[in-house]
């Protein structure tokens, strides 16, 4: 059944699940089951993988949850064949629980005691006769000397009973659930006396918007507001309804459901009161705490989802590549600190120079600088965007300017997480005898060679490239940044020779310790020369082997198809191939005429079908190939290196630093990223930036606003854009609902009504982004 289910749902067969849904449970990783076992699974992609894989714990629980639930209900002996079929027909979680509700256990309510005083048929002859007259029913259940003195306490008793009964009817709730989902509003005021101090949630003060298509980010920002005690955030149900109408439709809805009419029957006051009672008293509450969870939830995964892409994007960032690199930390007061790594990452050489005030030693920092780029030969220089970065930037090309033999090139690169690396634990252990200040000038170096390789090794959160990634689950969060990393740890390869423990710990199939039982290893042993030397590993058995093996590479090893992406299990193809092209192993890879020639469906066999056989042409013909695209930088202007020097209409080079729901940040050199709303990045419409930018990437932008006093800046992509222009009014609009049936229309008042836009809102967001960032 379950296979079944994510087979729909991913629109694939039953068997390509079942062979994931295998190959998952026997320990195989979404990584290796993508790459290495395309014929089990025809073919299922790494994202296909991931949403199976994520869908199937899922349902695992839910169908746990179904059994637990089942197995309470049968001790309680209260089940019967209809609810039974109505349990295995639930198809979430959900609906499951509704059903549930009147069995959970729980604790000793107003009707429970209503129940056990004996009211039950006081309130079951007023529901079912409404034509009898309460005070006159209620009379034969007074007890003078007990716990129901009078009429009052009895119709009290009969009417919990009752709103109990309504406020667990699982399809009563759905029909209001459904009925919320569609027209309820999410409402937020300010707490009276907290204006001046909450300020910075100005903007949601008096707000109100529908709650189905409220944006992620507005909605974070409300609940923010509401946790830190400076907004009330309430569910309007009836938003349409007029101001002195108390009354609302969801009433309607269960009067409705349980057949209730009023027609002034001697019963029909009391029930109204009933159902009022329901809606205002049990369900809103319980609504209002289940959709502001599931709004959360989703707000909290599409939060969670900008923070994985753009760090898939930061991750796969083109690197520099092994080249000789110096990294400077910027610093004024204390310093610039520099550090000079090889091609491998290896420290050469640190130092620390003062070329800013107030030391203001330029001259001496610029023979510095090009001493040790002579003596180690330095070929890209490496500059962090924090604090000093555009002098420190002036300063490395001035001692270019001096020094045109060094052909020495300089990049500025987000230095962003650099400072936590420092202070870590994997840096101590790394740089054991480095002083904490001058970590941070490695990492930038490294960073520049290879950003995969060193941005693994900080936790994901000190990166910054998410949108309120602290409100969010954190678990979750850790779970989906894990799988970016080890998808992207994996599409790339790692050398074995190379690796430090933090990035061989996000191979297919390894862990922390067997990480660090390489690393052990091949400090002790020296470099790796073949891949089943790693059977050799303490604790690394056959499983993990097969998981691994294919995505650790060993150049200029004893087999040069382990420095390939090709697996040891197919290397038997590759012997054949080589038979059949009659060349030596050395001269087949990368020999493309060769290689161009073959059939590959000559080597099909039982084990290896054909896209095997195809991925592995494909590898021997380009070798270890980096998927990641060719390195560029941008070109910041010298002339504009802080806010006062940007102008309003100004063309400038960026690096898209971030990209949120609403817009994308970029770093035009002026320590303060610039927001590109969602509206100013191109003349259609479009619902994700994401469809048009993303992290790492090079654009122009020209100038719209600049507010120094709070720090923000507003850019356009759209070069025809001029100052104070706003986005057409259909660029970012969708057509509101149509209103329910049976309800009132809105007057002329409340039609008038301004609506704030989504670009201002997301503005305002984009401020408070700007600062929770810095």
């Amino acid at each position: 059944m379950i296979v079944e289910k994510i087979a729909q749902e991913l629109q694939v067969q039953a068997q390509q699940v079942q062979a994931a849904v295998k190959l998952l449970d026997e320990g195989s990783t979404v990584p290796f089951i993508a790459r290495y076992r395309k014929e089990a699974t025809n073919g299922l992609d790494d994202i296909q993988l991931r949403k199976l894989e994520q869908r199937l714990t899922y349902l695992r629980d839910f169908e746990d949850r179904r059994k637990v639930i089942i197995k309470s209900i049968e001790e309680q002996e209260k089940m019967t064949p209809q609810l039974k079929t109505s349990l295995l027909k639930a198809e979430n979680k959900t609906e499951l629980e509704d059903i549930y509700l009147p069995f959970k256990p729980k604790r000793r309510t107003k009707g429970q005691i209503a129940i056990e005083l004996g009211l039950e048929p006081l309130a079951n002859a007023l529901f079912n006769n409404p034509q009898l007259d309460p005070e006159s029913e209620a009379q034969a259940f007074i007890k003078e000397s007990g716990d129901v003195p009078d009429t009052k306490s009895a119709l009290d008793g009969a009417k919990y009973i009752l709103m109990e009964r309504f406020a667990e009817d699982a399809q009563l709730l759905q029909k209001v659930r459904q009925h919320l989902n569609k027209h309820a509003h999410i409402k937020s005021q300010v707490i009276a006396g907290k204006e001046t101090e909450g300020s910075k949630y100005k903007d949601y003060f008096s707000h109100t918007e529908l709650l189905k298509k409220v944006p992620s980010h507005r909605s974070l920002a409300m609940f923010r507001g509401r946790n830190e005690k400076f907004l009330q955030v309430s569910l309007d149900a009836d938003p349409e309804k007029d101001e002195g109408d108390k009354s609302s439709y969801c009433e309607q809805i269960i009067a409705e459901h349980f057949n209730i009419k009023f027609a002034n029957r001697p019963a029909d006051a009391w029930l109204s009161s009933v159902v009022q009672w329901t809606w205002r008293v049990k369900t809103l509450l319980h609504m209002e705490n289940e959709l502001f969870g599931a709004v959360r939830e989703q707000a909290e995964q599409d939060a969670i989802n900008v923070f994985a892409k753009n760090l898939n994007d930061l991750l796969m960032a083109a690197p520099a590549g092994p080249k000789v690199t110096m990294g400077l930390d910027p610093g004024l007061r204390t310093g610039v600190k520099l550090a000079i790594v090889d091609p491998t990452g290896k420290v050469l050489a640190t130092s620390t120079i003062f070329p800013h005030v107030p030391q203001n030693l330029w001259d001496k920092s610029l023979r510095t600088l090009a001493t040790l780029c002579k003596q180690h030969k330095v070929q890209l220089i490496s500059i962090g965007n924090g604090t000093g970065s555009r002098e420190t930037d002036k300063l490395a090309a001035e001692m270019i300017k001096a020094n045109p033999d060094l052909a020495v090139s300089k990049i500025i690169v987000s230095e962003a997480g650099a400072s936590v690396y420092s202070a870590s634990e994997l840096a101590s252990n790394e740089l054991p005898d480095m002083d904490v200040s001058l970590r941070g000038a490695v990492s930038i170096a490294r960073r520049l060679q290879d950003p995969l390789a060193e941005l693994v090794k900080i936790e994901p959160k000190a990166i910054g490239v998410g949108q309120y990634q602290h409100d969010v689950s954190q678990s979750n969060l850790g779970k989906s940044l894990g799988t970016v990393i080890e998808d992207c740890v994996n599409a790339v390869g790692v050398d074995i020779n190379t690796a430090s423990g933090a990035l061989l710990s996000h191979v297919s199939g390894l862990n922390r310790t067997l990480a660090n039982n390489i690393v052990s290893y091949r400090d002790q042993h020296g470099a790796f020369k073949r891949r089943k030397t790693l059977l050799d590993v303490e604790r690394l058995g056959p499983k993990a082997y097969e998981q691994a093996a294919g995505f650790l590479r060993i150049m200029g090893g004893d087999d040069p198809l382990d420095a390939s992406a090709v697996h040891p299990e197919a290397y038997p193809v590759v012997n054949s191939i080589v038979e059949h092209a009659s060349v030596a192993m050395n001269d087949i890879v990368g020999n493309t005429e060769v290689l161009k020639k073959l059939k590959p469906e000559d080597f099909v066999t039982d084990l290896f079908g054909l896209p095997t056989v195809t991925d592995i042409i494909s590898e021997l013909d380009k070798p270890g190939r980096d998927p990641r695209p060719e390195f560029k930088t941008a070109n910041f202007k010298d002339d504009v290196q802080s806010l006062k020097d940007l102008k309003v209409g100004m063309i400038l080079e960026g690096v898209v630093s971030n990209v949120a729901n609403f817009g994308a940040f970029v770093d035009v050199g002026v320590h303060q990223d610039g927001l590109v709303h969602i509206s100013a990045m191109t003349d259609k419409f479009i619902s994700d930036p994401r469809d048009i930018v993303k992290t790492g990437d090079i654009v122009k932008v020209k100038v719209m606003e600049v507010d120094a006093a709070r720090k923000r800046v507003s850019f356009t992509m759209r070069m025809g854009d001029t100052p104070n222009q706003t986005a057409k009014p259909s660029a970012q609009k969708h057509n509101s609902d149509k209103k329910p049936q049976n309800r009132p229309a809105k007057t002329n008042q409340q039609q008038a009504q301004p609506k704030q836009s989504n670009q201002m809102m997301g503005n305002a967001f984009a401020d408070a982004f700007a600062k929770a960032k810095k």
